[in-house]
């Protein structure tokens, strides 16, 4: 099976990590992996289900002038990393991109954040006095997950602009004896000034037009996503396509999220109205549904994947990697793996990433529908509750078993494909340590003998 596997996805694998463009999307991410686990570890404290301590947390009052609560504070360090990764994104893969084209990295990724934001519209919208205003700002939204593919966008054609007017020729040139700092910097003014003014046309246009390039994109992603409602189909496309977005890099679930989680949020509080009343009827596919029984540890249902690679793996990247992501997975938050293993574009793990969920959600449907697990009962149990526990707070024990159980299969679901990424870093772990004992050094030779 494996050996199968390998000879179709191996060799998928070495066309993409030869493509300039998808390895500059791949390294590009890499920049945000720290900050992200660092971030993660906030998140975790900030949001942990015990209510006496987020209760806590935002009961105390550290500036009083303000009304900022400890909790508020504890948020920002995510806020700072998840609210904005965009930005860590978009420079990451400009730099990288400007390498592969052989221009200078550093200014290729300024004219990247450059471009992204001149494109961008600089609208908020808020309350004044109770009436919902139109603010002049930098919207949140667009600099988190949901202006990426955007900003992929920007990257790759900002670069291409400014390497082509560069090898062009196009540049001020200085004399000789001025420090290199400044030379670069005169050297970079042509090309960046013809990067903004196409861009600047670009904005233009969709101006006159009524509307933004990020608008535009935006709703062009959501539109194979508009017609779902609440059936087993609806939310296994939905989840597939979260998990498609997910592996190019985008954050599927706030793309499919923007659509699907008003009509989850209504069924979940119609559950909790019948639980009260008893009136109508409960609905399987909720709000509850899709955080607890559709992923455990994230999308891609990632905490079977972290638990394969502590206990199946034997490369030290591997291993390490998974140490980092257990306890943030535990928790829910799995950006240390879908960046850091990485899920993103890497075709051996698009089956299994995609396959697990989709599992999970038919077995969780067909065991409510058939009377085995009671069916979610409607109140808002935190995303961050660890599984199990989840289970057994939103159903009965019975839940947290049926939790247990497919975990467990998710575990030999990424088994065999985890095991083909373990095999190919022991071989360059191994390759690297005998490229290690090869290097000659005057300081191994003796003359004591």
């Amino acid at each position: 099976m494996i050996k199968k596997l390998e000879k179709i996805l191996m060799p998928l694998a070495e066309a993409i990590g030869r493509n300039k463009y998808l390895m500059s999307i791949r390294d590009g991410f890499l920049i945000s992996t720290p900050l992200l686990i660092a971030g993660s570890i906030f998140l975790v404290i900030a949001n942990f289900p015990i209510p006496a301590w987020t209760n806590w947390l935002k009961s105390f009052v550290v500036n009083a002038n303000t009304g900022e609560t400890l909790a508020s504070f504890i948020e920002k360090p995510s806020g700072a990393t998840f609210t904005i990764m965009a930005v860590f994104a978009i420079i990451g893969i400009a730099y990288s991109f400007a390498k592969q084209l052989k221009t200078n990295a550093i200014f290729g990724a300024a004219v990247a954040i450059m471009s992204w934001f001149l494109i961008m519209p600089y609208s908020v919208t808020g309350k004044v006095n109770g009436v919902e205003v139109n603010i002049t700002g930098i919207p949140t939204g667009w600099v988190g997950a949901k202006g990426i593919f955007v900003g992929i966008i920007c990257a790759f054609l900002s670069v291409h602009i400014y390497a082509y007017v560069e090898k062009k020729g196009w540049t001020i040139k200085m004399p000789p004896g001025v420090p290199p700092t400044v030379v670069q910097s005169f050297a970079a003014l042509i090309p960046a000034t013809v990067v903004m003014t196409v861009f600047f046309v670009i904005n233009l246009i969709f101006g006159f037009l009524g509307t933004n390039v990020f608008t535009i994109i935006f709703e062009f992603l959501q539109t194979p996503l508009l017609n779902i409602g609440d059936t087993l189909g609806a939310m296994v496309t939905a989840y597939i396509f979260l998990h498609l977005f997910w592996f190019f890099g985008i954050n599927g679930g706030s793309v499919v999220g923007a659509v699907f989680n008003p009509i989850l949020q209504t069924l979940s509080a119609e559950n909790l109205e019948f639980f009260k009343t008893g009136i109508g009827e409960g609905n399987i596919i909720c709000q509850q549904f899709q955080d607890l029984f559709a992923t455990f540890g994230g999308a891609g249902s990632t905490l079977s994947l972290v638990i394969a690679m502590l206990f199946f793996c034997k490369s030290k990247r591997v291993k390490e990697l998974g140490k980092l992501s257990l306890v943030p997975g535990i928790f829910g938050i799995n950006e240390p793996i879908i960046f850091g293993l990485p899920i993103v574009l890497n075709p051996v793990m698009f089956v299994p990433f995609i396959l697990v969920p989709t599992i999970n959600i038919v077995i969780s449907y067909f065991a409510m529908s058939g009377g085995l697990v009671p069916i979610c009962s409607g109140i808002n149990i935190p995303w961050t509750t660890p599984v199990i526990i989840s289970g057994l707070l939103a159903t009965n024990w019975v839940g947290a078993l049926l939790q247990a159980i497919l975990l467990v299969i998710g575990v030999f679901i990424y088994m065999p494909f985890i095991k083909m990424m373990d095999k190919q870093y022991l071989q360059d772990e191994a390759n690297a340590e005998k490229e290690k004992d090869d290097d000659f050094s005057f300081d191994d030779i003796s003359f004591d003998d």
